[in-house]
């Protein structure tokens, strides 16, 4: 497939996309502070599972507890988010590609360079 073709689907999919929600979703299980509690116990019988929301907010690590319809309602959001992210990839190597061919040639004694991602 072209490159242009190609770009051109990923900017179409991207637009499809709809709204998008970073972070993820974790399902989780705890004791807590009573020491008569079955969570306590040998073998421990954990309060849970609860759903929870993971995600940066201003460079920091925040965690929001979540029903599960919450849960459920973020799921689409969250997975939108990672495919924009692998589409928004693929873009920029595509581009690296592009660069990379359309290199001219490098005066004698000069040196190539090939443009990477790091």
């Amino acid at each position: 497939m072209r490159t242009d073709d190609r770009r051109r689907q990923i900017l179409a999919e991207i637009k499809a996309l709809g709204p998008v929600l970073p972070g993820s979703l974790v399902e989780r299980s705890t004791r807590c502070q009573r020491t008569g509690c079955h969570c306590h116990a040998n073998p421990p019988q954990l309060h849970g599972p609860y759903a929870t929301w993971m995600h940066q907010e201003r460079g920091r690590q925040v965690t929001k507890t979540l029903t599960h319809e919450q849960a459920e309602r973020l799921r689409p959001l969250i997975a939108a988010d990672r495919r924009l992210r692998e589409l928004i990839r693929e873009l920029e190597d595509l581009t690296v590609k592009e660069l990379n061919a359309k290199d001219e040639p490098v005066p004698k004694g000069g040196k190539k360079t090939r443009l990477t991602r790091e």
